[in-house]
């Protein structure tokens, strides 16, 4: 029993959730936290949805506990525990249970009251019933999530005492082993309290503060950190003031490659509109395959310059011919043609009806002018052996009417072609997957306007950043929105973001995500807009405090729809390199792109490279063709992640991996394309 995954069942109590399950945000949350944290014990087995009505809610956590094949181990809710007059969980939840569990609920709320006192406006409730745990939670996502954290570990412990394991075998060894096994320490929460030592037990270098700034210390010296890294369960409370924040950060240590993973998972999904066939229309990505409307050349075309004539059975066109018509590129009717006369006609005009082949001026000799001198009457041809369809561009020779021209996920380039493909055959609109309009907000009191005049006084920063960004983000195509610098207060960076929210899709911002009194952004997300914080921290160099979030918002037409923010570090160094590793994939997974992201190339160095003994890092370089047509990579110089400088003509990311000892010159690594590649090194 002990080895097999404990078996969970999930009931949403919710009227609005059990009409329109789309509306529930709780499912996922609280499967992520038994994935994530519950160390692989915990098998999310069934999730059923109820209105408000205690009735509902007994038959079926019945159902449950009494009825089902297989025993389940644990049985959640979620909604209905606050005091409005349908909130009625509690009283459906406590008739049925055999035996009440006041230390869970104890601890939920414990955790809950450290979090805010409002956790007292809960009403949770905890026992048990055959074999089975019930606990009920908040109807928030992120109160239950708390909640569930809270008491995450120590529940399987009371499952399997619940199960019927004996407990003199499941005691042995006393309290101390049921912690190690829990992973758990005394005197902490029974719950969300993971050590992290496995992230990055040598983390010195981020134990900084406030950093929105563009003259952080990196690299500047080694940042020494004394103690090992422990955990708390989310951002700081802003209200608590500094002696309450968070020591270290709460968020695990994310890997690259499990950042962007989060990142594709989380973006959401491209819209599809429909787009006009004009200058605009480059950069997009299509919805659909487009057709041809009419064949291209629509009608029979010489390919030269010569005359048309009717060729004979015999192909023998030698002779002398009338030249009794003349067609032109222009359109117009043309009269027939008949064996023995020609008709002059110019590259890209009709055939004259009756028409089978072309002979080229060149092989022709004029005879005769006409009396004016202005045209061809008599013309000798030379060619013999001709054949029908000569010189003849045939209809739909070059594109068949309804044929495909243009594929799903095709991406309309300004140089490629394909306007003119979608021109030549009357296509005047088509289906596209709509660019996200991006923000870019600066925040922190010490930044001022990049072009304000006058000298800075003590303390205050240029705004690098936010002008850097947003001609990044315009030169890969995307309407970009000044949203501005955001004071540090928790009101002004919220209805900040509250405004950004109502104007675009995507929020880029920088400084704020480290661990001072004033790095509100996480806090922001989280606690003030009902955000979700996939990740807060990447192991690579620079950029390690980097967030990236996802907040549900209503659109003006009442429909809820996901905005993405991406929090970036405040260094610009930093900034840059996230937006191109982290930002742009996602706005291209947005935009219908693929694949998203910037291109990888294999690269020789041309000279040794230090690397970072503990984390990868992503070193700002300069990509040529060497004399035998090889790619080569060079440093732009010295690399930490406040020089604005060390972005200053590069093109590329070197993948340096974490180790001891340096890179030789003549080593192969992976570079990362931000622009394009140079002539020789």
């Amino acid at each position: 029993m002990s080895n097999a995954a404990l078996r969970v069942a999930l009931l949403i109590v919710s009227t609005t959730a059990a009409k329109d399950p789309s509306t529930d945000a709780s499912e996922g949350v609280l499967n992520d936290v038994l994935e994530t944290e519950g160390g692989g014990k915990w098998k999310l087995v069934d999730t059923k949805i109820v209105p408000d009505v205690v009735t509902q809610i007994q038959q079926q956590i019945i159902l449950w506990a009494d009825f089902a094949a297989d025993t389940m181990n644990l049985i959640l809710t979620t909604g209905g525990t606050g005091f409005a007059v349908s909130d009625n969980t509690p009283e459906a939840i406590s008739a049925l249970l055999h035996k009440p569990a006041p230390g869970i609920v104890h601890g939920m709320l414990a955790a809950s009251l450290s979090v805010t006192p409002f956790a007292m406006m809960s009403r949770p409730v905890a026992g048990v019933r055959n074999k089975s745990i019930i606990v009920t939670l908040p109807g928030s996502p992120k109160g239950a999530r708390e909640n569930l954290q809270a008491i995450l570990k120590t529940l399987p412990h009371a499952c399997l005492q619940a199960a019927g394991m004996d407990s003199r075998t499941l005691h042995a060894g006393g309290v101390k082993k049921l912690e190690a096994e829990a992973g758990i320490k005394s005197g902490g929460s029974g719950g969300h309290v993971p050590t992290h030592d496995h992230h990055h037990p040598h983390d010195h270098d981020h134990s900084h503060g406030h950093s929105h700034g563009h003259s952080h210390g990196h690299g500047h010296g080694s940042l020494v950190r004394h103690t090992a890294p422990s955990s708390n369960p989310m951002s700081n409370d802003p209200s608590l003031g500094p002696s309450r924040r968070n020591r270290e950060s709460p968020f695990p240590m994310l890997s690259v490659d499990d950042a962007l993973a989060k990142i594709k998972e989380q973006t959401p999904s491209p819209e599809i509109i429909t787009s006009k066939v004009d200058r605009s229309l480059p950069g997009h990505v299509l919805a659909e395959d487009v057709r041809a409307r009419e064949n291209v050349p629509a009608f029979r075309a010489s390919i030269v310059d010569g005359y048309a004539v009717v060729v004979p059975k015999d192909g023998n066109m030698k002779g002398v011919f009338p030249v009794v018509s003349v067609s032109h590129a222009s359109p117009g009717e043309v009269p027939p043609l008949k064996e023995g006369e020609i008709a002059r006609i110019t590259t890209g005009a009709p055939l004259p009806p009756g028409a089978t082949s072309v002979i080229m001026v060149e092989d022709t000799i004029l005879k005769i002018m006409t009396d004016d001198g202005k045209e061809e009457k008599e013309v000798e041809i030379l060619a013999d052996n001709v054949r029908e369809g000569e010189n003849i561009r045939e209809v739909g020779s070059d594109i068949k009417a309804e044929s495909t021209i243009l594929s799903k996920g095709e991406q309309i380039s300004a140089v490629g072609g394909e306007i003119g493909l979608l021109a030549a055959v009357g296509v005047a609109e088509v289906k596209t997957y709509r660019k996200p309009v991006v923000g870019v907000l600066s925040t922190g009191d010490e930044i001022v306007q990049h072009d304000r005049p006058g000298d800075l006084r003590l303390g205050e920063v240029r705004d690098t950043n936010r002008i850097t960004l947003m001609s990044a983000a315009t030169e890969c195509g995307y309407e970009v929105v000044d949203l501005g610098i955001a004071a540090d207060t928790p009101g002004t960076l919220e209805e900040t973001l509250r405004d950004a929210m109502r104007r675009v899709d995507f929020v880029i911002t920088t400084g704020s995500v480290s661990m001072g009194e004033l790095d509100l952004l996480k806090p922001t997300i989280e606690r003030s807009l009902g955000g979700t914080i996939h990740f807060g921290r990447v192991a690579m160099k620079p950029g390690k405090p980097t967030t990236f979030a996802t907040v549900p918002v209503k659109n003006n037409a009442g429909e809820r729809v996901t905005k993405v923010v991406f929090s970036l570090p405040g260094n610009p160094a930093s900034a840059i390199v996230t937006f191109h590793l982290f930002v742009l994939p996602a706005l291209h997974r947005m935009s219908g792109i693929a694949p998203a992201g910037l291109t990888r190339v294999p690269v020789t160095l041309a000279q040794d490279f230090a690397l970072d003994k503990a984390r990868p890092e992503y070193h700002r370089g300069v990509v040529s063709v060497d004399k035998h047509g090889g790619l080569v990579a060079a440093s732009t110089g010295k690399q930490r992640s406040s020089m604005v400088g060390s972005l200053r003509g590069a093109n590329c990311l070197l993948c340096l991996p974490s180790g001891k000892e340096p890179l030789r010159k003549g080593s192969r690594v992976d570079a990362l394309l931000m622009g394009g590649v140079r002539g020789g090194l």
